[in-house]
């Protein structure tokens, strides 16, 4: 089998696994890359089939990018397209940082996301797609949450550095979702106010942010910009 190969980082839940599945219906092969959810990947990349694999990987361990990207070469003998979906949300009030804390932040939703553009690029023999996962946190500011924030404005710039440095064999981008999944203790009044607030008065869903990625995917003269997909909410400020 010829078919194109995606990595999708975080794929095996949550986000990651609803544009695991739709890279899947295009017909890739997707490397469906898990960290503790192994069982939960295998059995996303069984259901997507076109033999596809799933991959083990803690992205908090500065090698992984490497040995990922060489796990997966040594199995399809090819990438085409990367989504580094996989992220740390980790609630940290500016008095609540610490050193560990800010490492287990950036090691994964910064750090990893860039050496897994480097590593996978130089086996984009043919030219591909890199899509990285900010979020309204890197445009925002969220004070429960300023680490994080600071990692996706960092995902930000990095995907514009890679968009210019990558071109024009490569193209790069980011989708910066808004509310797609609430947390699981949000109160039912909190739900209700977050849709109130956003423009188009509901949450998004990961089917929403799968949909952008495969748009990414086909927008050939798009390079170097981040896709919000809000429901508008980023108008607000």
């Amino acid at each position: 089998m010829d078919a194109p190969v995606a990595i999708v980082t975080g794929g095996g839940k949550r986000v990651g696994e609803a544009i695991a599945r739709a890279l899947g219906a295009r017909g890739m092969r997707v490397a469906v890359h898990y960290n503790t959810s192994r069982e939960e990947a295998e059995r996303v990349a069984a259901e997507i089939g076109n033999g596809s694999m799933a991959f083990g990987a803690d992205l908090g361990d500065p090698d992984a990018p490497r040995r990922l990207v060489a796990d997966v070469v040594r199995e399809f003998d090819r990438i085409d397209v990367l989504v580094n979906s996989a992220s740390n949300f980790i609630r940290t009030p500016l008095s609540e940082v610490t050193v560990e804390t800010w490492n287990r932040i950036f090691d994964v939703n910064l750090r990893a996301p860039f050496f897994l553009a480097l590593e996978a690029s130089k086996q984009m023999k043919d030219g591909g797609c890199i899509v990285n996962m900010s979020d309204l946190a890197g445009f925002e500011t969220w004070p429960g949450f300023v680490p994080h924030g600071i990692s996706k404005a960092g995902v930000t710039q990095m995907t514009r550095a890679l968009a210019h440095q990558l071109a024009p064999r490569i193209r790069v981008n980011a989708i910066a979702p808004g509310v797609v999944l609430l947390p699981e203790d949000t109160t039912p009044e909190s739900a209700a106010h977050l849709a109130s607030t956003t423009p188009l008065r509901r949450h998004g869903t990961p089917a929403d942010v799968a949909k952008a990625v495969l748009y990414l995917l086909d927008a050939e003269f798009v390079t170097g910009d981040v896709l919000f997909v809000d429901g508008g909410r980023h108008v607000r400020y």
